[in-house]
């Protein structure tokens, strides 16, 4: 017996295909592994520095890897994302390595420094040819794979501005450390290193992620009045 009545149908659950970006705090967040990232990240640099001051080279250098074995041991046990403590203690161990083989402290730091030269060159290239890194970097972290921004000249013209930027300060901030590498100024080049590290990268994170949602924003189309 039928009652006339439709069917009931369950409601709609898929989620809209455009979600909005997360915030700027989330994504510096993301980007920088929070507070706890940027110190775990640090310490084994510190812990080699001042262990090569009051030691010798190869003891910091086992206490170096050592720290940074301990710190993704850590985020294992406590569940917590490991991205950040690998990248770390992959950087750590191969510049450990290449000291450890040459028995010059200054290879600690050769590694990160050729990846810098490497970056900031592919970042200028990159803005050169009109395929800005950043913007893709942008598609890949952020927008969730799409690069409808290529459509968009003026986002195109955004993010080259902001692809060169990165490839200037990037060079200029390996160039320092380069300086001190070839002028056998060990302690000065560990410094530089922390120094040039993480808060030159903190202040273009927050500059790119503030300039492309504003430009972003006065991009997308307004609603006409009354609708």
């Amino acid at each position: 017996m039928t009652t006339g009545q439709p069917p009931a149908t369950e409601p709609q659950t898929t989620p809209p295909d455009d979600e909005p970006l997360p915030s700027l705090a989330e994504q510096m967040a993301d980007q920088l592994g929070g507070w706890r990232g940027l110190v775990e990240s640090s310490i084994p640099v510190v812990v080699f520095v001042l262990a090569n001051v009051v030691g010798e080279l190869r003891p910091a250098v086992i206490a170096s890897v050592g720290v940074a074995v301990l710190i993704a041991v850590v985020r294992l046990i406590q569940r917590r994302p490991v991205r950040h403590a690998v990248n770390g203690l992959f950087g750590i161990a191969v510049g450990a390595a290449i000291a450890w083989r040459t028995g010059d402290e200054r290879d600690f730091y050769l590694p990160g420094i050729l990846y810098g030269i490497g970056y900031g060159i592919a970042l200028l290239l990159s803005a050169a040819i009109r395929q800005p890194l950043v913007g893709w970097i942008w598609s890949v972290l952020v927008a969730k794979g799409r690069s409808e921004w290529r459509d968009d000249p003026r986002l195109v013209r955004t993010f080259t501005q902001l692809t060169v930027l990165w490839g200037v300060v990037w060079l200029a901030k390996v160039g320092v450390q380069a300086g001190l590498y070839l002028a056998h100024q060990d302690t000065a080049l560990g410094v530089a290193r922390l120094a040039l590290g993480y808060p030159p990268y903190a202040l273009l994170l927050l500059i790119t992620v503030w300039v492309v949602r504003r430009v972003t924003r006065e991009s997308a189309p307004q609603p006409l009045p009354g609708g």
